[in-house]
């Protein structure tokens, strides 16, 4: 499920994944069920994901000038910077369309939504299958995300109580997997 022949993008994943971890938990405290348990939990989420970026962001600096799959001007590196470009202009065309609605409550799910989906060609252009794993978990996280209710809770509420232990669950495991491949 994950490929070990370069280290430096899962210590990367690790630090992307923690900053993304952070921000989701973050997200969610906009307006959480009303028990204080909630905001702890997204809380601990938060502070999960900011030691996953802290550990992995040093690393792959000390580690940047090993192996990536992403050679610039390469393929994988063309492939990188037109899904990033589209994920991009995919999230601000939601955004504006869930403002014209009068939806705003579904800007969270929807940008999650975009953010699962977009690791699914990810998995390819790094040869990391584990992408692949995170995408569907996170997109679904969205879908729920949109689906429930949000008398109790906000919908972003959904996003980070769901989405951020994916991710910080997924960097974690790539982080610990590029320490153990140095």
């Amino acid at each position: 499920m994950i490929i070990t022949e370069f280290p430096r993008d899962l210590l990367m994943t690790g630090a992307i994944f923690g900053v993304a971890s952070f921000v989701w938990a973050g997200w969610g405290q906009e307006r959480p069920p009303k028990h204080w348990i909630w905001r702890v939990v997204l809380g601990v989420l938060s502070l999960g994901g900011a030691a996953l970026a802290g550990i992995s962001i040093p690393a792959a600096i000390r580690n940047w000038t090993s192996p990536t799959a992403i050679v610039i001007g390469g393929p994988a590196f063309a492939w990188y910077i037109a899904i990033f470009w589209l994920e991009v202009v995919a999230i601000v065309v939601l955004a504006i369309w869930a403002t014209k609605r009068k939806r705003q409550d579904l800007i969270a799910p929807l940008v999650l939504a975009v953010v699962g989906i977009h690791f699914l060609p990810l998995a390819w252009v790094f040869a990391q299958p584990i992408f692949a794993v995170a995408g569907v978990l996170v997109t679904a996280a969205a879908v729920v995300a949109a689906l429930v209710s949000d008398k109790v809770a906000a919908r972003s509420f959904w996003c980070g109580i769901l989405g951020a232990p994916v991710l910080l669950g997924v960097g974690t495991i790539c982080a610990i997997v590029a320490f153990g491949a140095l």
